[in-house]
């Protein structure tokens, strides 16, 4: 039996991205007395995010009201003029802000990078003396007897492939809580864990996701434009039944981040998602901004987008969810940083108030009222019908439907449905004898590459002799059933090549996983046909390494 160091807190915080970070904030806000802990398994604050990022100051106004004289470089960037495009194969023609809900401008909101605004709250929280872990990613939910969470078990370090310890294994801490607060980001795998354990889906639909890929350009400084947000649709995607959209927005210090999102709904195995954000790069409008650029970094994540109805409960005896573990993503607002600081500032106060009270290891069942009472639920309310409608109807007519749906729920408080229904994404997945295979071009290593070149711009590390985290439930299914039936689509789906169909010594064709590779964007865990495949925290510090992203 492992012998562990135990360290007590009033609060422990899953994950230092913006929800956990705002939670640890208003804890100390409320009440500078308690004992508050965020961890975080990237190497520092901000290695492990990445968002476009176009944020709505709306909840950091709450939290921090001076932050824009307070030296947080969002503030840097005011957006200066929003466009929305629809991309033909050779064109495009603007959407006229006039037919939009006045929720989808941007006026008022500011651009920048999501990991620099972190590593700025991270100071704050510090100021206010929370404690903050980065390297130590929690790997176990930690219950009593009674099945209430009392904290996390972080990972342990320095154990080798098949899991015996090495010559510098160090046992993992058990951090315990009053409450534990669950911020890891979408499909955390802790998160999956008590979703299951305590049935927090029960009462709402299955979470979907969209893969987001980006990067991060120098350009040419005639052409940069501060403030400047670009938002398409239509071409790539919209030629293989699928759908999904590109960004570029001008940032500080002449870059730009420009990305692309593909929903992972889609029908056809033989898509792409890193192909297809290769080849909207082409586009002669995309590609005359990149001209005379030059890419500095590389990134992927998965993104909630369910909506509102995808809410699971979230509270459950001794622990909450916020922020990307909640799911609370503006999908047509590409919006999700707002609603993900709220929710924590919710959970914090919740928290604050039952310690307070003498209670801990219950149910905070008011904060889970408090979520569906805020301005959270009123906005993604507007939009719930927005992503299903597309899924449904295609780009073209369930944007236009979606647009309708959204104007009556502004205007008058009912759409043209119902709350819609969703099916899992790896469900949507079918039989690639349905399609045929589809080429795309070759890159040309000026505005588009290929995919393990791009994997060494997200600065990606992870110890060699380690565990691998990606686990595959039955080791036969790759090759007797996602092959066969689906032509493999992990080879295509991952935007860091960890899997690849090898045939080395042509006794057929297995599963290579290179796990070194990867990104943590969880969408193996997502999108396997068969969920096959688990995504686990790996050891502490591995993974990218985003410069401001």
């Amino acid at each position: 039996m492992i012998e562990r160091e135990e360290m007590p807190f009033d609060v422990v915080i899953v994950g230092g991205g913006p929800a956990g970070l705002a939670t640890a904030i208003r804890l100390k806000q409320v009440d500078p007395e308690l004992q508050v802990v965020v961890l975080e398994k990237g190497s520092e604050i901000g290695a492990h995010i990445l968002s476009g990022a176009t944020v709505d100051p709306k909840a950091l106004d709450e939290l921090l009201p001076t932050w824009r004289e307070d030296g947080c470089p969002l503030a840097e960037t005011p957006v200066t003029d929003n466009w929305h495009w629809h991309l033909t194969k050779k064109g495009k023609f603007s959407l006229p802000h006039l037919i939009q809900p006045p929720f989808m401008s941007n006026h008022g909101n500011y651009t920048g990078s999501l990991g620099n605004l972190c590593r700025w709250l991270a100071e704050k929280a510090e100021e206010l003396e929370v404690e903050i872990f980065p390297g130590f990613p929690a790997a176990e939910v930690l219950y009593d007897d009674n099945g209430a969470v009392i904290g996390v078990q972080t990972g342990d370090m320095g154990v080798d492939r098949e899991g015996n310890p090495k010559d510098d294994f160090q046992p993992g801490m058990n951090l315990l809580g009053k409450y534990t607060v669950f911020c890891e980001g979408a499909r955390g795998h802790l998160t999956k864990r008590l979703k299951a354990k305590y049935d927090l889906e029960a009462d709402c639909q299955p979470q979907i996701y969209g893969l987001g890929i980006k990067e991060l350009w120098d350009i040419d400084p005639d052409k940069h434009v501060p403030g400047r947000v670009i938002h398409t649709q239509g071409w790539p995607l919209s030629e293989n039944d699928a759908w999904g959209g590109g960004f570029l927005y001008h940032q500080a210090n002449g870059q730009v981040a420009l990305g692309f999102v593909t929903a992972l709904d889609y029908k056809n195995p033989y898509i792409y998602p890193f192909e297809e954000f290769q080849r909207w790069k082409t586009h002669p409008e995309i590609k005359a901004i990149l001209e005379g650029g030059k890419r500095v970094a590389y990134g992927a994540r998965a993104i909630n987008e369910g909506g509102w109805q995808s809410v699971p409960q979230l509270a459950f005896p001794g622990g909450v969810l916020a922020g990307c573990s909640a799911g609370f993503v503006n999908v047509p607002r590409i919006k999700g940083t707002h609603t993900a600081m709220k929710s924590g500032m919710l959970a914090a106060e919740s928290i604050a108030a039952a310690i307070k009270a003498g209670r801990e290891q219950d149910a905070l069942m008011e904060y889970d009222a408090a979520v569906r009472d805020s301005w959270i639920a009123k906005e993604l309310k507007l939009v719930q019908n927005a992503e299903p409608m597309v899924a449904k109807w295609g780009g073209e007519m369930g944007t236009i439907l979606a647009g309708a749906d959204m104007w009556l729920r502004t205007l008058f408080g009912f759409g043209l449905a119902k709350p819609m229904k969703h099916h899992t994404d790896a469900s949507n997945t079918q039989r690639a004898d349905l399609y045929k295979p589809i080429e795309y071009p070759k890159p040309d290593g000026v505005i588009s590459f290929d995919r393990l070149t791009s994997v060494s711009y997200s600065f990606t590390n992870h110890e060699e002799e380690q565990p691998c985290h990606l686990k595959l439930k039955d080791p036969t299914v790759p090759t007797e059933i996602n092959l066969p039936v689906y032509a493999g689509p992990e080879a295509r789906y991952c935007p860091a090549g960890v899997y690849e169909f090898v045939d080395p010594d042509g006794t057929g064709e297995r599963l290579q996983i290179n796990a070194q590779n990867c990104v943590h964007c969880k969408t193996c865990d997502i999108k396997d046909p068969t969920q096959n495949i688990e995504w686990v925290t790996p050891e502490g510090g591995g993974g990218p390494n985003y410069p401001n992203m």
